[in-house]
């Protein structure tokens, strides 16, 4: 928690391996925490009292993003079983999954698609949400209060089809079909499926491995949101009641219908 002059300061509990974590501070996991929707969630989520534990690839980001907010960085690849057990092995704690990491490859038509490209994005959008909810559903079920949240960040694509998306489409339709599932199944938590619309972030640029001026051409001249609009969701669903299940919350700029 914070002193009145802004510094983290804390007792800590005994942990498994190398992680120290505030005691009797809310716990929230932030999946692809190292850039975008990931880390402006992180951040608004600490500002509000959070303990954040930051997750993703990128650990050199990480690390500058946990001492920024105070929270922990751990490296994680949602695609490995055993890189997700080893976060759920070092957690005494869990009030929060933010299900964030996911991703996009490729614009080609379907029948032009990759079966690589639909296999990393079904790895990483469905599979890894699933490992991820697996593997912590106990803690978050042991919340107090039956308090415990997943937040699993889906996307427009999820819902309606568009050229060239097949592949990223239909691994965010299984997001949307995860969300309902557990919603219908655990009544112990609560789960809620955020959908994005047009979001200005470095999506298209992991899209098209890197090609810089393909992903400008997405976001130049149209009305965008940024990473902290959806991260604004993010939070105001986190500080709900523990009676309150929103189901779905859907945004998207004023210009995309």
């Amino acid at each position: 928690m914070k002193s009145d002059r802004g510094l983290w300061q804390a007792s800590y509990w005994p942990i498994v391996g190398c992680m120290s974590i505030p005691e009797n501070q809310k716990v929230a996991v932030v999946t692809g925490a190292s850039s975008g929707i990931g880390a402006a969630s992180a951040r608004l989520l600490a500002n509000d009292g959070w303990h954040v534990v930051v997750a993703a690839r990128r650990k050199d980001k990480l690390d500058a993003l946990a001492e920024e907010i105070g929270g922990t960085a751990v490296e994680l690849d949602v695609t490995s079983q055993e890189s997700v057990d080893a976060l759920a092995a070092q957690l005494p704690r869990v009030d929060l999954l933010v299900n964030n990491a996911g991703g996009a490859k490729g614009l080609e038509p379907l029948t032009e698609t990759s079966i690589e490209d639909w296999t990393w994005m079904y790895e990483t959008n469905v599979l890894g949400t699933v490992r991820l909810i697996q593997a912590l559903i106990k803690k978050i079920e042991a919340a107090p209060d039956n308090s415990g949240l997943i937040i699993n960040m889906g996307s427009i694509a999820g819902w309606s089809v568009y050229e060239g998306g097949s592949g990223y489409n239909a691994a965010k339709h299984g997001v949307r079909v995860i969300s309902r599932a557990l919603r219908l199944e655990n009544h112990n938590i609560r789960t809620t499926e955020i959908i994005p619309g047009r979001v200005a972030t470095d999506f298209s640029l992991v899209r098209f491995e890197g090609n810089e001026d393909r992903a400008q051409a997405v976001y130049d001249g149209q009305l965008n949101l940024v990473a902290d609009d959806v991260a604004e969701a993010v939070r105001w669903v986190a500080s709900l009641p523990n009676h309150v299940n929103i189901d779905r919350l859907e945004l998207k700029p004023r210009t995309q219908s």
